[in-house]
């Protein structure tokens, strides 16, 4: 009876930490804005114990600060800190490739998981690339960390997968409160995630080089246009902190 408690308050940890996650990627709460743990355990209907433990862990994945005396609040980051994600995650990807192209031949157990992999990671891509397409951001961000996570997966190290993912999410919560709502989002979103995939599958080092240079200077480009100011493509700045209040009613701005 025991175990099955931990389990369940395991699991109860995870789905809170998930849905809050979700909450923040989605834009509904907003950087800055600040919470108790009562709040949310009364908002989700449940006890503290498993939503303090949620909230720890988002905070340790860098989305949220912890106060002591006023609780928690999530992070805002700064255009600055969103190019030192995408130059960190540059660096690290330059190191995938050099790793997953190698000169010699992969062992045909390596190449069995490359194309088993390569048949979900398609799939990701082409719904990543449609929603970029059509602006749709809630539909995109779920299907780019999908395709961004499964691709990973062909370098065979969780470590980095792991940390090129934190990377991802909090290069998303820093860019959607600029993206929601904003007439002109399909030009800052990318689109390339076919080509990728294309490169992958015909494992050509230099067109992923390619591919991969593309995404990153898409993101550059974008935070460029933020720190600069660009009159027509500043895209929308966050609400500012207390703008709502949790247990609102999460709605998309308008």
């Amino acid at each position: 009876m025991r175990a099955s408690g931990a389990v369940t308050r395991s699991t109860l940890r995870q789905q809170i930490a998930d849905a809050l996650r979700d909450e923040v990627l989605a834009g509904r709460l907003q950087p800055g804005r600040e919470f108790t743990v009562k709040q949310i355990a009364e908002q989700y209907g449940v006890s503290a114990t498993p939503v303090r433990e949620a909230l720890f862990d988002l905070s340790a994945q860098g989305l949220l600060e912890s106060d002591q005396h006023r609780g928690f609040r999530v992070h805002q980051f700064s255009v600055a800190d969103y190019r030192s994600m995408v130059e960190a995650r540059a660096l690290v990807m330059d190191g995938v490739i050099r790793d997953v192209f190698r000169e010699q031949p992969p062992s045909p157990d390596r190449q069995a998981r490359y194309r088993e992999a390569l048949v979900s990671v398609r799939r990701r891509a082409e719904e990543a690339a449609r929603a970029a397409r059509g602006g749709d951001l809630d539909i995109l961000i779920g299907y780019d960390l999908r395709f961004w996570r499964e691709l990973g997966a062909l370098a065979g190290n969780t470590y980095i997968g792991d940390f090129l993912h934190r990377l991802r999410v909090q290069a998303w919560v820093f860019a959607v409160p600029y993206l929601r709502g904003d007439a002109d989002v399909r030009d800052w979103l990318w689109q390339g995630h076919a080509d990728l995939v294309a490169s992958v599958t015909l494992r050509d080092r230099e067109a992923l080089r390619a591919a991969v240079d593309d995404y990153n200077n898409h993101a550059l480009s974008w935070a460029d246009r933020l720190a600069a100011g660009d009159p027509d493509h500043l895209g929308h700045a966050p609400q500012p902190p207390g703008a709502d209040e949790p247990g609102d009613e999460a709605r998309p701005e308008a």
